[in-house]
């Protein structure tokens, strides 16, 4: 650009020069004054071609600074920028494809969301519920008050007789006795047969030492009624006179029935070897099994309607015809409800 503006400037001055040459030379003062103004017309021209040099060599400056600028690399600092200026026409469109998203489905369906529905309002004059309170709970009844033992000779420590002045038939005082004799209805053989059974009222100096406290269970007497190698059925019993009311009828049994006795006493192990029932004014109960080679304490409670006498007892059989078909009986008793 320099060596340019230079060429241009020699080309002016020596075009000059010739002009002046090719002037008559007797006009020299017209030379002269034409040589001036070439010269000043030159000078001003070289100034203002100086002038325009610089601003073109600043501008190149300007120009390569600036390519330098771009060229160096990036730094962190934020230059601020010119105002940009908005472009009059859209740019030109370029075959670059602008990217599509596309979703691509998973296996899993989303659920679809149900819209729950609306709780229904209740009306305004409905009535509200009523919560029921939480009541304590009952109060148990009071323990049953029980009367005296109204039955004679109840534990049987008042003596005995021989019943019929049989020896084997010591009965209670205050008691009466009943027996069955003849087929049982259980089984055809000789031995399915009822026998009089033998009764005692024992004592305990009577008993061995180690049965008193087995067989005894009030005061100093008990019951024997037994038979060995023979089935028995009877009844003991008392007619007493009763006033209207419930009464509570309570018996202690201690079943001793051996089916054998090798290596000791051998209970039976079929159930219906020994039967009970309750004799009682509403009917008693049917047969039921005791338990074996033990005291079983049993209850009857029965109701009378009206004044008068009854029969209270217990009815007592062993179907087969056992090694000793034992029966061991204390503390009875009958007593009124009293509230």
């Amino acid at each position: 650009m320099k060596k340019g503006f230079l060429f241009l400037i020699l080309f002016s001055v020596f075009g000059l020069i010739g002009c002046d040459q090719a002037a008559p030379a007797n006009d020299e003062a017209s030379v002269a004054q034409t040589v001036d103004a070439a010269v000043a017309q030159t000078v001003a021209a070289n100034a203002a071609i100086e002038a325009a040099v610089e601003q073109t060599v600043a501008s190149s400056e300007v120009a390569q600074t600036t390519e330098e600028v771009e060229a160096l690399p990036a730094t962190s600092t934020t230059v601020p920028e010119e105002p940009t200026a908005i472009p009059t026409e859209p740019p030109p469109a370029t075959n670059t494809a602008v990217p599509t998203v596309t979703t691509v489905p998973t296996e899993t369906p989303i659920p679809a969301t149900e819209t729950p529905e609306p709780t229904p309002v209740p009306p305004t004059n409905t009535p509200a519920p009523v919560v029921a309170q939480p009541t304590s709970p009952p109060a148990p009844p009071p323990a049953p008050e029980f009367g005296q033992n109204i039955l004679a000779n109840g534990s049987f420590e008042d003596g005995w007789y021989n019943l019929n002045g049989i020896a084997e038939l010591q009965i209670p005082n205050g008691w009466g006795y009943e027996w069955d004799v003849g087929p049982t209805g259980f089984g055809d053989e000789p031995w399915d047969k009822w026998v009089r059974p033998e009764t005692r009222v024992l004592p305990d100096f009577q008993l061995p030492t180690n049965e008193r406290p087995l067989f005894i269970r009030d005061g100093i007497y008990t019951i024997k009624m037994f038979k060995g190698n023979g089935a028995i059925s009877y009844r003991l019993f008392q007619d007493i006179e009763l006033q209207p009311g419930t009464y509570v009828f309570e018996v202690n049994i201690f079943p001793d029935l051996v089916a054998s006795y090798d290596g000791g006493k051998q209970a039976p192990g079929d159930p219906a070897a020994g039967e009970i029932r309750f004799i009682a004014p509403d009917g008693g109960t049917g047969w039921f099994f005791p338990a074996f080679a033990q005291w079983n304490t049993l209850q009857h409670v029965f109701t009378v309607d009206q004044a008068g006498a009854v029969r209270i007892g217990v009815g007592v059989r062993g179907r087969y015809a056992l090694s000793n078909n034992g029966w061991f009986l204390d503390q009875w008793s009958l007593r009124r409800i009293e509230n």
